[in-house]
């Protein structure tokens, strides 16, 4: 074959260390454009972004020459760079170490985007560690609550599929 050609679409979830609400909510937008510029830098494109104050999602065209692993590693590395160079926050900001990432179809994508778009509203009724369980799960990935945050909460459900 002359040529490559694909169609890879990931939804990628990754939260702040500790799961602890960091992203200010008025800089949010700002480090969404900051994420968007990394991502299109790396030559792959940005769908979606959005998020709440512990974690983000992203909606990204990946292509096949880019390890999703160093994408996703170059954006948590050069986001958290941003905002402690920008004194956002009194502490040092990190993200947690691994990410989750979930492929569709092109047919799926305004569903996702639609998701994406809506955290706020989601996460009125969810918390995120049940929003990411739900997801692991609906993807059929296997896992131990144990190892899915850094710092899980004793009195958190440990939701069906967790072992």
């Amino acid at each position: 074959m002359a040529n490559t050609y694909t169609q890879i679409h990931l939804h990628l979830v990754f939260a702040v260390r500790g799961r602890a609400c960091l992203i200010p909510a008025d800089r949010a937008e700002t480090l969404y454009r900051y994420i968007t510029g990394i991502v299109t830098n790396q030559g792959q494109k940005l769908l979606a972004i959005n998020g709440m104050p512990d974690h983000l999602h992203l909606l990204i065209g990946l292509r096949p020459e880019k390890a999703l692993s160093d994408l996703v590693r170059d954006t948590k590395a050069n986001s958290a760079k941003f905002i402690n160079e920008q004194r956002w926050l009194k502490a040092r900001f990190a993200w947690q170490e691994g990410f989750g990432a979930f492929s569709y179809s092109a047919s799926q994508l305004p569903d996702v985007i639609r998701y994406i778009q809506h955290q706020q509203e989601h996460h009125a009724k969810r918390t995120f560690a049940e929003e990411y369980r739900l997801l692991l799960e609906r993807f059929g990935v296997e896992y131990n609550a144990k190892y899915v945050f850094e710092s899980v909460m004793p009195d958190e459900p440990q939701g069906p599929g967790a072992s």
